[in-house]
C-alpha cells in the first residue's frame, strides 16, 4: 500500500513525499510456543518514508492490518510535513490515534514510521544513525533468546551452547510455563549447556505470584538469574511481590509491553522490575524508546532491549543505562534474511556499522516478495 502527496520544494526543508507500507508473514523453523501462546510465523510490517530524494526504512512486528493504519490514518499526518520535525510529527501521529487507542497495533504502526523517520533523518545528513543519536557506546551486549517450549533438550543444548560458544554471548533465555511440572528438568539441561554463563527464564505471564514464586525457588541451585514476566505486565501489584521474595540474585525483568511513556513509568513507579525492558517496535519507535530510556536514567534501573537486534541497534548504543539487547531467535533469523547489513554478533555483542548511513539496512524486496501479503 502506498500514499503519495504532490511534489514540493523548499531550500531548508524537506517535505514528506510518500509513505508506503507492506506486510511480510515468515514461517518459523519449527513449531514455536512460550508459557501462553504458539505460533508457527511471524508477520512483519515494513515501512518507507520518501523526502528530498531519500528514503527512510522502519518496521515493527505486528498484523497486517497496520499497513492502512499507516497509509490513510496516519498519512494525513505524515505527508508534507517536515522531515527534519521527527518530534512534531510524533506527537500528530499520537494524537491521530487517541480515539483508536495509543497502544496495541496503533502503537506498533506509529513505531514502524518513527524508526523510518529516524533513518530518513541520517540519510539525509549522510551520517550513520547513532551519529546523529550521539554514542554512549561503541557495541551492545547480546542475550541469545529461544529455547522454546516445544524444543526438544537435544535443540536447547545445541541452540543454547552454540550462542554461548559460537557468539561468545554472555546470558541465555529459555521459555517455561507451558508446562511447569517439567521446567526444573528443562532449565538443568540449559543450565548443563552452557557452563557457567548467566541464565534467564521467561514465563510471559504464564503465572500466578504464588505460583511464580514457587518456581523460581524449585530452580535456585541452577542460578537462574533473570526471571521475566512471571506474570502479566498488567499485574504490577504481582511483579512487585514476586520481585520482593525472589531468591536472591534473581532479577524481575517486564516492559516487553509497554507502549506508551505511562505503561512505563507505571512499572517503575510501583518498583515492579529490576530491570525495565522496552520495544522500539512497540513503544513508539527511536523517539519512544529514548523517552523510556530517560525514564530508567530518572529511576536508577537499568534498560533492556527487547528483540528486533537490527531496529534497536543504534538507538541501543545511544542510551544511558542499557543493560543488553535481546538476541531472539526468530527475529534474528528473519532480518538475516530480508535485511541486507543486519548485525552479526561477534564476542557477545553487535556493533553498527559506521560506513553506512541511517540504521545501515536495506530491505531485499526481491528476497522477500514471496512473504507478501497481499
Amino acid at each position: 500500500m502506498t500514499r503519495r502527496a504532490p511534489p514540493q520544494t523548499g531550500a531548508l526543508h524537506a517535505p514528506i513525499t510518500a509513505v508506503r507500507a507492506h506486510a511480510y508473514r515468515i514461517p518459523t523453523d519449527a513449531p514455536e510456543a512460550d508459557g501462553t501462546f504458539e505460533w508457527n510465523a511471524t508477520t512483519l510490517v515494513v515501512v518507507e518514508v520518501d523526502a528530498a530524494g531519500q528514503s527512510g526504512i522502519g518496521y515493527t512486528y505486528s498484523d497486517k492490518s497496520v499497513t492502512g493504519l499507516i497509509c490513510d490514518t496516519l498519512g494525513e499526518c505524515i505527508l508534507q510535513r517536515d522531515a527534519w520535525d521527527i518530534r512534531a510529527i510524533w506527537d500528530r501521529m499520537q494524537r491521530q490515534v487517541r480515539n483508536l487507542g495509543r497502544s496495541g497495533l496503533a502503537a506498533t504502526a506509529i513505531s514502524a514510521v518513527d524508526c523510518a523517520l529516524w533513518d530518513l533523518k541520517a540519510k539525509l545528513l549522510d551520517v550513520p544513525l547513532v551519529r546523529l543519536l550521539g554514542a554512549a557506546r561503541e557495541s551492545v551486549p547480546i542475550y541469545g533468546s529461544g529455547g522454546f517450549t516445544t524444543c526438544s533438550d537435544k535443540q536447547i543444548r545445541e541452540q543454547l551452547g552454540g550462542w554461548v560458544e559460537r557468539d561468545g554471548c554472555r546470558w541465555v533465555k529459555i521459555k517455561i510455563g507451558s508446562e511447569p511440572d517439567k521446567d526444573p528438568a528443562r532449565v538443568q539441561t540449559a543450565r548443563a549447556a552452557i557452563g557457567d554463563a548467566g541464565l534467564f527464564v521467561d514465563a510471559n505471564g504464564a503465572f500466578t505470584p504464588q505460583t511464580a514464586l514457587l518456581w523460581a525457588r524449585r530452580c535456585i541451585d541452577q542460578q537462574v538469574q533473570w526471571f521475566e514476566e512471571p506474570v502479566s505486565s498488567d499485574e504490577r501489584s504481582g511483579l512487585r511481590f514476586v520481585r520482593e521474595h525472589a531468591p536472591p540474585g534473581m532479577e524481575i525483568a517486564a516492559g516487553e509491553y509497554g507502549y506508551t511513556l505511562d505503561d512505563f513509568r507505571h512499572l517503575l513507579s510501583s518498583q515492579a522490575v529490576d530491570v525495565l525492558q522496552a520495544d522500539v517496535s512497540r513503544c513508539g519507535g527511536i523517539t519512544g524508546f529514548m523517552q523510556a530510556a530517560a525514564l530508567c536514567d530518572a529511576f536508577h534501573v537499568p534498560l533492556s532491549a527487547h528483540c528486533a537486534p537490527a531496529l534497536h541497534l543504534h538507538v541501543a548504543c545511544a542510551v544511558p543505562r542499557l543493560r543488553h539487547q535481546e538476541w531472539f531467535h526468530d527475529h534474528v533469523r528473519i532480518e538475516s534474511l530480508l535485511f541486507d547489513g543486519a548485525p552479526r554478533a561477534a564476542n557477545g555483542a553487535i556493533a553498527p556499522d559506521l560506513t553506512r548511513p541511517g540504521c545501515g539496512l536495506e530491505f531485499k524486496l526481491r528476497d522477500a516478495t514471496s512473504y507478501q501479503i497481499k
